[in-house]
């Protein structure tokens, strides 16, 4: 078991009792690129969390994944794909535990190869979901 303390009045959660405490997004000046504030509960095990950001057409705008988080409070800049990001997106996460012995090489593959469908054996224990507003640039002209 690994122990990351980071608050010692917070206990450490056992996989099953992890949760998301907060998930915050803003967007930079730029409508480029947006900053995701992820805050979860402390744990004993290290998590992993898989973020998708889709466009109000469904499509994917964005995504990021943890392998075995070692800090409970995390901040990332995240790129958006479209060509002129604008409208509302939606920001999905999800904190997960492999079922069983998965090589971590392997998940890291298939990540470079642009996979970021979850594997099979994983046990989701907490999801979040929240959106934001990216304004068209060119409307103010």
């Amino acid at each position: 078991m690994d122990l990351f303390l980071q608050d010692p009045n917070e206990i450490p959660l056992p996989p099953d009792e992890v949760r998301i405490r907060e998930l915050r997004i803003d967007p930079f000046p730029d409508n480029r690129r947006i900053r995701i504030s992820l805050h979860i509960t402390p744990f004993q095990t290290r998590p992993n969390i898989e973020i998708l950001i889709t466009n109000e057409n469904e499509e994917e705008s964005g995504s990021l994944t943890i392998i075995e988080s070692i800090d409970p409070k995390m901040e990332f800049t995240v790129h958006l794909k479209d060509d002129e990001p604008s409208g509302k997106y939606t920001v999905s996460s999800q904190i997960y535990y492999y079922e069983d012995d998965q090589n971590t090489e392997v998940i890291a593959s298939q990540l470079e190869e642009g996979i970021h469908q979850l594997p099979t054996n994983v046990k989701i224990v907490d999801q979040h979901q929240t959106t934001f507003v990216i304004e068209n640039l060119s409307d103010g002209d």
